[in-house]
């Protein structure tokens, strides 16, 4: 065997970047390395796509340890009997090969655990509490196999930490065995014994497990180039060479079968790690014939392009997907911190906003990890946003009962009044009070559950019995104001008909008898009043101005006709105010321009050529008086009326 054929093989094939038995998550988050096309830093896998397991730890590391086969039915054991199952596998078997059984017990005790909270929320609401203060509790068995996961992430951890310890022990000892091959040099034995010292040590190597990921480079380029020093040491004979270099060939022809099949492999992930075994395979093969090693060499690599771009397709679509994911999960930050910052004053508004935040929670549950540096902070920011509304919500609902209760006290004097006003027969003045007290109750805020419906029946009771006797009494009043409007339009005609008789005092008194016949007669519909008093108010002040009356008592007549006009209407009280402030403003005003008058006589008296002034001003001071008197007239008869 010619050994210096050997330096002209790459290093038995394409070196990868990851041990096959490495647990090592960065194992997946790189590319292989071909010696002729060197990988740059930059082309590296980023580590975002290392996706943890259903606990939800950060940094769970790929493992490719055997898993114990989940033959167990766990869907039919209860809460107790999958804490005893979880225990059992922890203590009886390694944490890296029952991951996949641990989580399906997980999964169902989660399950039972969430269909036990939902049961005692459910009777927590059934008790008449608001849901939104229900707080889940862990029970015993809960903490218990809290523990117990606890346990096994820490027995799962010291796991990895010893392996490493042994990947550094498997260093030390392949270095050894290297030393070994650099000493057969020296040997000064049978070639045959050397030989067989050389196969021995290969198998020991073969044999010593994994090694540091970032010591692997160097020491198989350390292993590969003391392997041929040693067969040109040896100069094994051509025919042994030719045997040898011929079995390798075929070994390698196999890998790459192997390789080329992993093309059609759907899981790219697993294609790419069940390739990283067949390269450690290839590195353990020797060289191959000369014309050979090319041809083989390209094709094994071949098919490890394609699975690598594959792999690197793979995990860039994986990479935006997180991206996707990250960006997802920030707007329903910006939304869960808006529905948190709202202003909520009623317990609808709290319901409603509490439902929308419930169904971004929803859909933040259907959202993929995020990049491993930003998921666990989108994830406390969203978790603030949520803890913060309800939080709030919690003490809207705690302040909010104690008002309920304010207002429960509230309303309850509410219905003392309306139930001491509901046989009251003044209409007008407990209809107003009524008004009153019902625009007050609904200005009172809500009472607790459990009274509302018995204090707004007893209220809406008494209101209803005021306004039922209200009625019933308006329905036979009605009757009674069309009769007496039937009379009063009988008196309209018979005023018509009236004729004034030359005996003035005759005729006033008759006018004087419509009056009290028209005054004593009860009210009339609503819509016909103005209209009939109207009509009566301008008939009776025609007559009253045919008489041979002075002003004084025309006035008079048509003040008191005015007057027994508005004692008709329920604004009398106010009507006959308002005149009675008009009056004396009138009054006050007249006794000052009297006042005025008079001293401006004084005044004009020394001047010459006044007399037609004073004449003025004294038929004015006249005038004036007479009005008083007038005035007074009529401030008697609104006293005589009050």
């Amino acid at each position: 065997m010619e050994a210096n054929e050997l330096n002209k093989e790459p290093i038995e094939g394409t070196n990868v970047n990851a041990d096959a038995n490495s647990n090592d998550p960065k194992d997946l988050s790189h590319k292989l390395n071909v010696p002729e096309l060197p990988m740059e830093e930059s082309e590296a896998y980023p580590e975002d796509h290392d996706i943890p397991d259903q606990d939800n730890v950060a940094g769970d590391e790929v493992d490719d340890t055997p898993q114990k086969t989940v033959t167990e039915d766990y869907s039919t054991f209860g809460r107790a009997e999958l804490t005893k199952a979880l225990r059992t596998l922890i203590r009886e078997n390694q944490a890296a090969s029952i991951r996949d059984e641990v989580e399906t017990i997980k999964q169902h005790f989660d399950k039972a655990t969430a269909e036990l909270d939902e049961e005692a929320k459910a009777k927590f609401v059934e008790s008449g509490e608001p849901v939104e203060l229900y707080v889940s509790q862990p029970d015993q068995l809960q903490k218990e196999f809290s523990t117990l996961l606890f346990e096994y992430r820490n027995k799962r951890d010291e796991e990895r930490q010893s392996l490493e310890q042994i990947k550094e022990r498997n260093l030390a000892l392949k270095y050894e065995v290297i030393e070994g091959i650099k000493d057969l040099i020296n040997r000064q034995e049978s070639l045959d014994h050397t030989f067989q010292e050389f196969r021995a040590l290969q198998q020991r190597w073969r044999e010593i497990g994994p090694v540091p990921q970032s010591k692997l480079q160097d020491m198989w380029e350390n292993y590969h180039h003391h392997v041929e020093n040693f067969y040109n040491y040896i100069k094994i004979n051509n025919e042994l060479r030719d045997l040898d270099l011929k079995k390798n060939l075929e070994a390698k022809v196999e890998l790459c079968e192997k390789a080329e099949k992993l093309i059609l492999e759907p899981s790219p992930v697993k294609a790419f790690k069940a390739l990283q075994k067949l390269h450690d395979l290839w590195r353990e093969i020797g060289p191959v014939p000369r014309d050979k090693k090319d041809e083989i060499w390209e094709r094994f690599k071949d098919a490890t392009n394609k699975i690598n771009a594959r792999q690197q397709e793979h995990f860039e679509s994986l990479k935006n997907q997180l991206k996707k994911n990250l960006e997802a999960k920030i707007e329903l930050c910006e939304k869960a911190e808006a529905i948190a910052n709202a202003e909520i004053n009623s317990p609808r508004d709290w319901e409603q906003k509490s439902k929308e935040l419930i169904d971004l929670q929803q859909i933040w549950k259907t959202i993929g990890f995020a990049p491993k540096k930003e998921n666990n902070q989108v994830y406390e920011r969203f978790r603030k946003a949520c803890d913060s509304f309800f939080n709030n919500k919690r003490d809207f609902f705690k302040h909010y009962k104690e008002d309920q209760q304010n207002n429960l006290q509230l309303k309850t004097e509410l219905c003392i009044q309306a139930e001491a006003m509901k046989d009251s027969t003044d209409w007008k003045k407990a209809t107003d009070e009524y008004v009153r007290i019902q625009k007050r109750w609904k200005e009172i805020g809500p009472v607790p559950r459990k009274q509302s419906d018995a204090i707004w029946k007893r209220f809406r009771e008494a209101c209803d019995h005021f306004f039922a006797r209200k009625k019933s009494f308006f329905e036979n009043i009605d009757s009674e104001q069309f009769v007496n409007l039937k009379a009063k339009e009988a008196i309209l005609k018979e005023l018509s008909e009236f004729e004034l008789q030359e005996d003035n005092d005759k005729s006033f008194k008759a006018l004087q008898d419509f009056q009290r016949r028209w005054a004593e007669i009860g009210f009339v519909p609503l819509k016909e009043k103005d209209r009939i008093n109207q009509e009566f108010r301008n008939l009776i002040n025609q007559k009253f101005d045919r008489l041979n009356l002075d002003e004084l008592e025309k006035n008079l007549h048509k003040f008191r006709n005015k007057l027994d006009n508005w004692k008709s209407t329920n604004q009398f009280e106010e009507k006959i105010g308002q005149e009675r402030n008009k009056i004396m403003l009138k009054l006050r005003q007249l006794e000052s321009d009297i006042v005025v008058w008079e001293n401006n006589i004084g005044f004009f008296a020394k001047t010459k050529n006044s007399d037609a002034l004073i004449r003025d001003f004294k038929h004015k001071i006249e005038n004036g008086k007479r009005n008083m008197e007038l005035l007074n007239k009529k401030l008697d008869m609104i006293e005589e009326m009050l």
